[in-house]
């Protein structure tokens, strides 16, 4: 029986391994220059893991509690899915799978842990609604109740979230309310004692309803006016339209009940309402939002002390 030369095997394998090689190399090439980002390939992703369920114990019997996702790691993990993607798709695809494995979540955790106790703030919105009123029963007492919730936060305590243990100590608490059928008296003593620095602000007048219609950069004028260009209608304000619609609204505040900012959107989906109905009939035309436009179409209700009501 012929024997091939000694050799001729390992030959022949780095002939394969170098044509491996320089085809890797080509199509390196062709990827970084954009000639492949028509193709479709497959890669396989990892489904992010389904949610987790944990029997959280108190506090005082923390040693015993039970995580499910520590005892059964295998049916929390995310599965493998192969999708077909277009190759710059699988790109951003691969390149966020590596740059997650590149993150020690752990030190993520406690460097947020460490800067929410030293550096964190938080909001408390429409603190007047727990407010409780003189000689009141019934749901002022669940208002008390809430208030004594919040008094431990606020003092200072150890909260457990899901990241870890969190100390409030040092953390900055604000909290507001418009306070307009109560008063910040009517809070519990102590935790009107938490805060100790208060600050009265003045109502939203015709000036500040002009800045908020046309300086911010999703203003609603401005989403209005690219609302209608969805149906080929171009929509256009006057200033004196805009002022106009600012002292209504400031007006329609200081008769009714003073919802702030909010007022404005009542008012403008009041004075376009016929140009949104009819828009899909006006392509490629024009409208202009002028003093008698507004007037035509807000005054009266206005006016009105029964039809302002309405005016949410």
């Amino acid at each position: 029986m012929p024997v091939s030369p000694l050799g001729e095997g390992s030959t022949e394998a780095q002939m394969a391994r170098d044509h491996a090689v320089s085809t890797r190399e080509k199509l390196r090439d062709q990827l970084k220059a954009g000639k492949l980002d028509a193709r479709v390939v497959e890669v396989d992703v990892r489904e992010r893991s389904a949610p987790s369920f944990e029997l959280v114990s108190g506090s005082n019997i923390e040693e015993i509690g039970v995580n499910l996702r520590d005892m059964l790691p295998g049916m929390f993990q995310g599965r493998n899915k192969r999708r077909k993607v277009p190759v710059p798709e699988a790109l951003d695809i691969l390149a966020q799978e590596e740059a997650q494995k590149l993150i020690d979540m752990d030190g993520v955790m406690k460097a947020a842990i460490e800067r929410v106790e030293q550096s964190g703030i938080i909001f408390i919105d429409e603190i007047d609604k727990i407010a409780g009123r003189d000689g009141g029963n019934g749901p002022d007492i669940s208002r008390g109740g809430v208030q004594r919730d919040l008094l431990p936060i606020v003092e200072g305590t150890t909260v457990n979230t899901k990241h870890g243990m969190v100390k409030t100590d040092h953390i900055l608490f604000v909290a507001a309310g418009a306070f307009h059928t109560s008063k910040p008296s009517d809070l519990i003593p102590e935790l009107q004692g938490r805060f100790p620095i208060r600050v009265e602000l003045d109502a939203l007048g015709r000036d500040d309803f002009v800045r908020i219609l046309t300086e911010p950069k999703n203003a609603l004028i401005s989403q209005y006016i690219a609302l209608m260009a969805t149906e080929g209608l171009t929509l256009v304000f006057t200033a004196d339209a805009i002022v106009r619609v600012a002292e209504l609204a400031a007006m329609v505040n200081d008769r009714m009940e003073n919802i702030g900012a909010r007022r404005l959107h009542t008012m403008m989906e009041r004075l376009l309402d016929e140009v949104s109905f009819h828009a899909s009939e006006l392509p490629g035309q024009s409208i202009t939002i002028d003093t008698a436009y507004v007037d035509r179409m807000l005054a009266d209700i206005v006016k009105s002390d029964d039809l302002s009501r309405y005016i949410l």
